[in-house]
């Protein structure tokens, strides 16, 4: 397994950026995952890696490198009162969709330029904050994406302008959305409204609720549920597998 930091140059600064790929010239087809809001940490690192072992070039960026936090506090942000506060009036707004689409630009470019990846079709996965961009992008950039994955995603189907569901017409990609029990950020009415756009729009999808919390997935946080985890696994890499060009 192959595994460098690169300084990824974007309109906006430099993003820090995980690539992992296997041993060898390949190419292997190309996957983004997009961190949560705790931030790039090595919790989310270990996910891009797992990915990439099953053989695919997979592009991990630090998405609130914009005010350089480095997410020294990991999931104890949420028990520390200022650095809470922190994340949510400075970090995480930095992190909007359309700074992030930037972002996904430049890697889009960065694949497209390296031989070891092949981007023909790409994958996308995300968790919390991630799943939302994961599902944003897979109407963003439309036919460039073949598959794209939310696990523990919030405000999936909102009001707001850049609500992924609204997009739905744009997608071309297979989707698998997984949600939490009990969350407020994707509730039964938000999962309703997704299931019915995306049907409408004739989207090729899955969305699905897991028997497990917000944040299930990455190893660190209180909520982690290994079983839950593991079925993660089962369904992303399936969806990667029977999507991408090998």
């Amino acid at each position: 397994m192959q595994h460098q930091t690169l300084e990824l140059r974007t309109p906006d600064g430099v993003c820090p950026t995980h690539i992992f790929h296997p041993d060898g010239e390949g190419p292997w087809p190309a996957v983004i995952v997009y961190m949560d809001g705790i931030g790039m940490r090595p919790a989310i690192v270990a996910i891009a890696a797992r990915i990439a072992a099953s053989g695919y070039y997979v592009a991990a960026p630090n998405l609130f490198y914009r005010v350089g936090y480095n997410a020294e506090h990991g999931v104890n942000v949420f028990s520390d009162p200022k650095a809470r506060e922190d994340l949510v009036t400075r970090i995480l707004p930095s992190a909007t969709t359309a700074n992030v689409m930037r972002d996904t630009d430049a890697l889009l470019a960065h694949l497209a330029a390296e031989p070891r990846a092949n981007d023909d079709k790409i994958g996308i996965t995300g968790y919390c904050m991630g799943g939302r961009l994961s599902i944003y992008a897979a109407g963003h950039y439309g036919d460039r994406v073949a598959a794209a994955a939310s696990y523990h995603g919030s405000r999936m189907a909102t009001d707001a302008p850049d609500s992924p569901h609204a997009l739905a017409p744009r997608i071309r990609a297979r989707l698998y959305i997984a949600g939490a029990i009990e969350d407020a950020g994707f509730d039964d009415a938000q999962k309703a409204l997704l299931e019915r756009t995306l049907t409408e729009a004739n989207v090729d999808h899955v969305v699905t609720t897991y028997n497990a919390r917000h944040g299930w997935v990455p190893a660190d946080t209180p909520v982690h549920d290994p079983v839950e985890a593991e079925r993660h696994w089962e369904s992303l890499l399936t969806l990667f597998g029977q999507t991408l060009a090998a």
